[in-house]
């Protein structure tokens, strides 16, 4: 299996710019209400390779808003490393980070930041919602290409949080929600169906969550459509706390270890 998926294979449950600015003072191209996150929130995660753990994950907003295009910007980064002996023989250090619109709730940039063993890729992406385009800057072989994306993409990081904002109160069990997502060039429209309430057991606790499972295409890492299941807290945080992921060398799991800076109370099981 490629080793660059090992670390952030559940990331792929969420995706599996012309000149003139992606969005000016006043144009965001949708309003997406939500109460779930804010800044200066950060979560921690540990990976386990079936019975070995096998690297660390984090995902944080930063204390401040950011301003990209003169637009009010969540700072959001998903970042990552192996560890104990993952780190030997594959060594990854990857960050991943969103500057998404705090009214559209869309990623106005992206970038990408990856070591992985001998692999290296830094990559911007700034996207223009308006005209449904995003303008590539390749940093490592120093390329630039402007494609076309779907409208309301995401991209990695910024799905992460768009999830958050759903109501699944309001939401039939086998509803699907479809995800428009950019990734690595291409164009996914990922179906995300709702599975209802489940209590799981993480590091940090039990908790009550809603799980979400992503259809996935015939492909070489996971078993069937519905290899990959993600939990997000039953409460107003809707975080994630756990990610696993069905594959043909065995099961990996993203576990909650720690939070902090969440907006309400998580939702244990006392």
């Amino acid at each position: 299996m490629n080793r660059r998926w090992l670390l952030f294979t559940p990331a792929l449950i969420l995706l599996l710019a012309a000149a003139q600015p992606a969005l000016g003072p006043g144009d965001a191209v949708r309003s997406v209400p939500q109460s779930s996150f804010g800044r200066g929130e950060v979560i921690k995660y540990t990976v386990h390779y079936g019975l070995i753990n096998g690297g660390e994950a984090t995902v944080e907003t930063a204390g401040s808003l950011e301003r990209v295009n003169d637009r009010p910007c969540y700072k959001a980064t998903v970042s990552g490393k192996t560890t104990g002996s993952f780190d030997f023989f594959l060594r990854i250090r990857d960050q991943w980070r969103a500057y998404i619109d705090t009214t559209s709730i869309l990623p106005l940039r992206a970038q990408r930041d990856i070591a992985e063993k001998n692999y290296r890729k830094k990559e911007t992406v700034e996207f223009d919602h308006l005209h449904d385009v995003a303008e590539v800057q390749d940093h490592t072989k120093n390329r630039r290409k402007t494609v076309k994306v779907l409208n309301n993409t995401l991209e990695l990081v910024s799905g992460f949080y768009y999830l958050r904002t759903l109501n699944f109160d309001r939401m039939r069990v086998g509803e699907i929600v479809k995800i428009p997502g950019y990734f690595d060039g291409d164009n996914v429209m990922l179906d995300v169906v709702y599975k209802g309430r489940e209590i799981v057991e993480t590091k940090a606790g039990n908790v009550r969550t809603f799980k979400l499972v992503p259809k996935m295409p015939n492909n070489k890492l996971f078993r069937g459509e519905n290899a990959i299941s993600v939990y997000l807290s039953d409460d107003r945080n809707k975080i994630p706390v756990l990610f696993q992921a069905e594959m043909f060398v065995g099961t990996v799991k993203v576990d909650m270890v720690k939070y902090q800076g969440l907006k309400s109370r998580l939702n244990m099981v006392n």
